[in-house]
């Protein structure tokens, strides 16, 4: 059976810059260019990776400040974002700066995040562009540096560069596994257990204590042929067992003397049961 690993991506990001498009299109492979503002669309998507099974929440946002409570709620659950500006539009890009900020401010593990950057309508590039992918590295690589962050452009439109963006995020949160695991500490985890941890790395579970002195004292109780019953009676001394119930004391008591009974030995008087 596979395990699960569960991932939330957070589109962040202005008006008008074609956040559900992206979506859309990643979803769906269609592409629809009427604007409908967005309040809050979650996207649920499970993906078969072979030892994992990845379940995907894609959350996307309002592209306005009109509900602050669910834009910090969904800052605060998301695991890894998406920031989404225009590459027509300068003020977009601000936008995204400001959507970074508040990141920065709500979460104290921001550098941690795997984040991307991505640049849409680049169908428009030739003749419409405001915001150079040159401008945008600079400020990600120079005044931000130290973040697991990637700067990318798309078209939504011309479905490029789409999936990359997704596989991009989660290849930042070590989901998609590489050829070489060890970096990871194994195979598509992108975190487990401490208990899973523990036992990966000796690739063998050792047997709780508990289950060990059960496994010990429990044989001692089995019920042995005439052959080894000298044997269970010199060794009870060393063996540190469990009180025995009174019942099982004068059953073991009754054989014990009939099979001394019947090989003539010594009396019943020299056998004591401890």
């Amino acid at each position: 059976m596979s395990d699960f690993e569960r991932i939330r991506l957070v589109l962040l990001g202005g008006p008008y810059v074609g956040k559900s498009c992206i979506v859309r299109r990643f979803l769906t492979k269609s592409y629809n260019d009427k604007y409908r503002p967005t309040v809050e669309d979650l996207h649920n998507r499970e993906y078969d990776l072979g030892a994992v099974t990845l379940k995907v929440d894609i959350l996307d946002t309002s592209g306005d400040m009109q509900f602050p409570a669910m834009r910090r709620l969904s800052i605060a659950t998301a695991h890894a974002f998406l920031l989404v500006y225009s590459v027509t539009s300068a003020e977009s890009f601000t936008a995204v700066k400001q959507c970074f900020e508040e990141i920065r401010e709500q979460r104290a593990d921001f550098q941690e995040i795997p984040i991307v950057i991505a640049g849409n309508k680049s169908d428009l590039i030739e003749s419409n562009r405001e915001v150079r992918i040159e401008d945008v590295s600079e400020w990600v690589y120079c005044e931000l540096p130290k973040l697991k962050v990637k700067v990318m452009e798309c078209s939504a439109k011309d479905n490029y560069n789409v999936t990359e963006l997704f596989k991009t995020l989660l290849s930042l949160s070590k989901i998609i596994p590489t050829e070489h695991n060890e970096t990871y500490g194994g195979p598509l985890k992108r975190r487990s257990s401490a208990y899973v941890s523990a036992t990966s790395k000796g690739r063998n579970r050792v047997p709780s204590p508990s289950l060990c002195s059960d496994k010990s004292t429990s044989s001692s109780f089995m019920p042995s042929s005439s052959s080894n019953n000298g044997n269970e009676a010199s060794g009870s001394d060393s063996i540190k067992s469990k009180p025995r119930s009174r019942s099982l004391i004068r059953r073991s008591s009754r054989k014990t003397k009939q099979q001394m009974a019947s090989a003539g030995g010594t009396g019943v008087d020299d056998c004591s049961i401890q």
